[in-house]
Order: C-alpha cells, then structure tokens, then sequence
C-alpha cells in the first residue's frame, strides 16, 4: 500500500513536470506560429490523444447512465461545447498573455485558480472554508509582489493572465457539475475538440497560417498537445487512484515552480527578489487553501462517523 501512494506521488510530481514545462513549450511555439493557431493544433492533438482513452472506457461504462441514450448524449454534447467554450477563453487569454509575460509568472498566476474555485462557488451558495480565504489573503499579496509595480501598475500579460485563471476557476465548476453525469474521457475529447475549432476559426481571421510556421513550432505543439495533456491527463487520472488527497494538493501546486524553473533553464528567464517572495506567498497560499479543506473535510467526516 506504501509503495502504491510512493509511485502515485512520482506520477503526481511527473505530471505537474510536464504542465509546468508545457509554459516554455508555449512561449517558444509562439515564436514561429500565432497564439491560436498554437492552441488550435494543440488542442486538436489533445483530444485526438485521449481518443484511445475514449474506447478503453467503453467497456467501463456505467450502462445504467447511458441507458437514457437521449438524455445522456444531450448532457454530453451541450456540457462538453459549454466546457470547451471556457476552455478556449481561459486558455486563450494564457496564451497570448504569454506573448507579453514570463512563462513562471504566467504559471504562478494561473495557479491561483485553486483559490478562484471556492470563493466563485459563492454564486451557488457554497460557503469557502475560514482556510480559504486566509490562503487567497496570502496569494494576493504574492500576486501583489510579483505582478504589481512601484507605480501601482500591472503588466499586460499579467493582467491577461489573472483574467484567465478566472476562467479556468470557472472551468473546473462546470467540469465538477458534468463529471458526475457524463463520461469524463469523452467529455474531455468534446471539450479539447472544440476548444481547438474555435481557436482555430479565430486564427483565420487573425493570424497568417503558414505550413513553414507550424513544421517550425512542431517540437513546442507536439509537447503542448500529446505531452500537456494525453500524457500528463493520464498519468493523473491513474496516480489519483492511489494518492492521498493532500499529496495531491500539495504536489500538483508545484506547477508553477516548475513553470518559473523550466523559463530559467530554457529561456533564460529571471525573477527579482520581489519577485520570488510574491511566488513563494501564492504557493503559500494556494497549499493553505488546498490543505485546510482537506483536513476541514476529513474531521467532518470523522465526527458522523
């Protein structure tokens, strides 16, 4: 059982790896192609990765929830175009929030769509934990460090950037309401499809597509597409049979570290002393607000027991 919980902490650590990475594999894609037609191709390769996913988990399908064919296709359908349309927002705004902003920074601030989730389920009368909301007091303080300047500014990237963890916070709200009711593998093959057709229609309009271009940035889409999400969404789909939820918390959090280390080793990027202790707040922040809900969680199912 021990071995079990020490391999899926590898695999967890593995996975935020390749989602902290896949901020340096955007940036250098966007050297050769534009913003969405780099998530156009990405995401096209995403969900054509969990295609194989899809069919193996036919033969584990609940027949009970699909016996209503009608109903559970309708739910399938409008959830997964509901959830591909945030989808191609919030990675819409990171992508080309990264043409004007660091790879670290871009994956600290998406981070804190870990605090977003509970405090926008205010909407739907969910009440955050006390934890919650001292977390997301020390993540705007590191956000304040990191992003804001002397002159009370903010980088435009940044500032795309913090829009967009609004949407992936909103993002993962309509994916929580639909996985109890569909199919997650497919729902996510619909979701990254059309996250994919809608970011590419607006690269028609908007970008030149040249094949020299996408044959350019093959490398950085192929580690977005195959890597950042057929891999990586497997990989967390097999440790999270296993991981101990605060493990999971705690390693998954990590991305944006590996995201500010991957920008140092490749690209060459730094952070100022300012800077690093803003990163060190948000990571702070976003464990605090993970972990009080898990142990908040765990007493109250300890006293009904």
């Amino acid at each position: 059982m021990k071995s079990a919980a020490i391999k899926s902490d590898v695999l967890l650590l593995l996975t935020a790896t390749i989602w902290g990475f896949a901020f340096v594999a955007q940036r250098l894609g966007m050297d050769h192609v534009g913003p969405f037609t780099f998530n156009g191709v990405r995401f096209a390769l995403g969900s054509l990765s969990l295609v194989p996913l899809w069919l193996l988990s036919r033969r584990r399908v609940n027949r009970a929830l699909v016996a209503s064919t009608d109903r559970a296709g309708k739910v399938l359908l409008w959830g997964g175009i509901a959830a591909g349309l945030a989808l191609f927002t919030g990675a819409s705004l990171q992508q080309v929030g990264l043409v004007y902003t660091t790879a670290g920074k871009a994956g600290f601030i998406t981070g804190l769509y870990v605090i977003l989730v509970p405090i926008l389920g205010l909407i739907w009368r969910q009440r955050p934990q006390a934890g919650t909301w001292a977390g997301a007091t020390l993540a705007v303080f590191g956000l304040y460090l990191l992003c804001v300047t002397e002159e009370f500014t903010i980088a435009f990237g940044d500032l795309l950037e913090l829009l967009g963890a609004f949407f992936w916070a909103g993002h993962v709200l309509l994916i929580g309401w639909l996985s109890p009711r569909v199919d997650a593998i497919r729902l996510s093959c619909i979701q990254f499809a059309v996250c994919s057709l809608l970011s590419l229609a607006t690269a028609v309009v908007l970008e030149v597509i040249s094949l020299q271009g996408l044959l350019s940035a093959a490398l950085p889409i192929l580690y977005g597409g195959l890597m950042s999400v057929g891999v990586a969404y497997t990989l967390q789909v097999i440790a999270q049979r296993e991981a101990h939820p605060a493990h999971t918390a705690i390693i998954l959090s990590l991305e944006g570290a590996f995201a500010a280390l991957g920008g140092w080793l490749i690209l060459g990027e730094t952070l100022s002393a300012r800077g690093l202790l803003g990163c060190l707040f948000m990571l702070a922040g976003m464990l605090f607000s993970e972990l009080s809900g898990f142990f908040v969680r765990r007493r109250q199912i300890a006293g009904a027991v």
